[in-house]
This record gives structure tokens, C-alpha cells and sequence, in this order.
């Protein structure tokens, strides 16, 4: 199940949301500020990343500025505790399933979680949109 990490007044948070709604693709969402993120939610953000915590976590946050840390010198029991007492510092949205991870919302890469029978037709519809390839010879006539 994919499971959607928000806030309330996250715009890319209701896009992604709106995005799922609009493919019929079920979802949990958890609102990171009324639900106390667990341990495991954030291992499970952090095994599938690519970067760890450089994914997650937005070190420019109010809150890494206020108490001056630094990231890099924090052990990794550290930094899950800090994000579950502050999860303000986590980026939004993010969307997660068994293996698939996005952080914030981008209309091309969400097609990431389009099911397989969605994600053909969707690709087979864009090639309707594209303009027609032009070739060297059509402008010699």
C-alpha cells in the first residue's frame, strides 16, 4: 500500500493526493504533525532512498537553523530521534510504497506508483499529445 507522509497546509501535499485521487490508486496518508511518525516509518523512508537522510530531511528547516546542527556529525539513532520529536524538518510530501520512494511532488516522476495496466495507457496516451515529427524532407517540397 503506498503510503503518503503530509501536512495540512502542504500545497504539493494535496497535489499528490489529488494526483492518486484522480487515478482511482489507493493510499494512506498520515499527517506528520497529528500522528507521531515511528521508527519504522522513517527506516522504511531511509531503506528505500538513495541519499538517506540528504533525501529526507530539509537541513535549512527553522529548526536545524535554530539549534545549529549539523546532520553530518549525528549519529543515525540520532537523527531518527530528532525527526520523530521535530518532524517539521522532513520533506513534503512523502510518498512510499514496498520499493518506490518520492519526496515532494513532480508530475512526471509520480507515474513512478501508476499501476502497470495505468502505467501503459498513460504512456501510450502522451504519444497522442506529441506533435508529429518533422523530417528534412517536408520542408523541400
Amino acid at each position: 500500500m503506498i503510503q503518503i507522509y503530509t501536512t495540512p497546509s502542504c500545497a504539493s501535499c494535496r497535489k499528490a493526493k489529488k494526483w492518486f485521487d484522480q487515478y482511482q490508486i489507493p493510499y494512506a496518508e498520515k499527517n506528520i504533525f497529528s500522528i507521531k511518525l515511528s521508527k519504522e516509518d522513517i527506516y522504511r523512508m531511509l531503506e528505500n532512498s538513495e541519499n538517506g537522510f540528504e533525501d529526507i530531511i530539509s537541513t535549512r528547516s527553522k529548526v536545524f537553523k535554530e539549534k545549529r546542527l549539523e546532520p553530518d556529525l549525528m549519529s543515525v539513532q540520532e537523527l531518527v530521534e530528532f525527526i520523530i520529536e521535530n518532524p517539521s524538518v522532513l520533506k513534503r510530501p512523502i510518498i512510499i510504497n514496498e520499493n518506490e520512494l518520492q519526496v515532494g511532488y513532480n508530475n512526471e516522476d509520480i507515474t513512478i506508483f501508476l499501476p502497470p495496466n495505468l502505467r501503459n495507457r498513460e504512456c501510450f496516451s502522451s504519444f497522442d499529445k506529441e506533435e508529429p515529427i518533422k523530417s528534412e524532407t517536408d520542408d523541400d517540397e
